[in-house]
């Protein structure tokens, strides 16, 4: 399309929009004029002729006009244009994603993002061309270190949530070095920050445990199936923005004073999805929120250092301090 290469982003829409338009009209079987198809359209007759010798040449479209009925139609019905309405920011945002797809290198989900990617480019029409090389000097994406985890796992664990059937596998936690065979039921996964997490019902401890998938290894699928508990509910384990601890179950109201030093950046922030935050005359701030999740709390207020105190609770308080005086005998 000649006339097309000189025109704007926005205009070059505009016009994928109209074609999308008419393809939708000839599909409807009712042999439109070129002149009824301008009515509908409410733009000039020169402009849908235009168009539809666009559709023939461009889209190689099967159109052909009906002398008897005196309108266009496909000669093979099954035909229509590929189409997406997307706006030009949205353009921008396909093209972004292809970088985000960067976070995921090295992940089972590289692959799999990256054919959804492919599937979304050839939905569109050949003319928009999504490349998304012209942000590499104007963009610098730093993505979290995450844990490699094996495609096998990666799958075994899906599967098993999805049919409901019971795991083996061989797990490390956190205080070993050596691996250790466990069996569950597992209920649901949870990704947190890039790391996925499995939680299920863990026949050595007979509990509800969680398990990371990238301490996971040799994962096979079992003949047993099971059925998840009634009563059982991610949201009792989770706190989505501060992280799940499934040995912390219990609700704490939850507050933090931010020193003046970094009042700004604490005023904006979001520290949690229910926080309450209030604005001191001499610019510290008071953030409050409600969670279970105290752990993650201590390691975000050990994060920020002498810049915020905490309040409440005093379960969190006692943590704290316990915390730097572990520290400061290690110095």
């Amino acid at each position: 399309m000649e006339r097309e290469s000189n025109m704007q982003p926005k205009e070059k829409i505009v016009l994928m929009h109209r074609i999308s338009q008419i393809d939708d009209i000839i599909r409807r079987g009712t042999y439109p004029s070129a002149s009824q198809i301008a009515k509908e359209l409410e733009v000039s007759l020169r402009t849908i002729n235009r168009d539809l010798d666009v559709i023939r040449g461009y889209y190689h479209a099967p159109l052909e006009y009906d002398q008897i009925r005196r309108g266009w139609y496909y000669k093979d019905p099954n035909f229509f244009i590929k189409y997406i309405q997307i706006e030009e920011g949205e353009l921008f945002s396909l093209a972004l994603l292809d970088t985000l797809l960067m976070q995921y290198k090295n992940t089972p989900l590289e692959g799999k993002l990256k054919s959804v990617f492919e599937k979304i480019r050839n939905s569109l029409p050949s003319e928009v061309s999504i490349d998304s090389r012209f942000l590499d000097e104007n963009l610098t994406y730093i993505p979290d270190a995450l844990a490699p985890i094996k495609e096998e796992v990666f799958d075994a664990v899906f599967s098993g949530v999805k049919i409901k059937t019971t795991l083996f596998f061989e797990y490390k936690p956190l205080q070993k070095t050596t691996f250790m065979e466990r069996k569950i039921d597992p209920y649901h996964i949870i990704c947190q920050r890039g790391n996925w997490y499995v939680i299920g019902f863990c026949h050595l401890k007979q509990e509800v445990r969680i398990f990371s998938f990238s301490r996971m290894q040799n994962v096979q699928l079992a003949k047993e199936h099971f059925e998840v508990p009634e009563d059982f509910n991610a949201k009792d384990y989770v706190d989505k923005t501060m992280g799940v601890w499934l040995s912390a179950k219990t609700k704490y109201n939850v507050k933090l004073q931010f020193s003046s030093e970094i009042g700004t950046f604490a005023a904006e922030h979001i520290w949690h999805e229910g926080q309450t935050v209030v604005q001191n005359e001499d610019g510290s701030v008071i953030v409050s929120f409600e969670t279970t999740q105290l752990p993650e709390v201590k390691r975000l207020v050990l994060g920020q250092g002498r810049t915020v105190k905490v309040l409440e609770p005093i379960e969190l308080i006692s943590s704290v301090k316990e915390e730097i005086q572990a520290i400061k005998e290690m110095y």
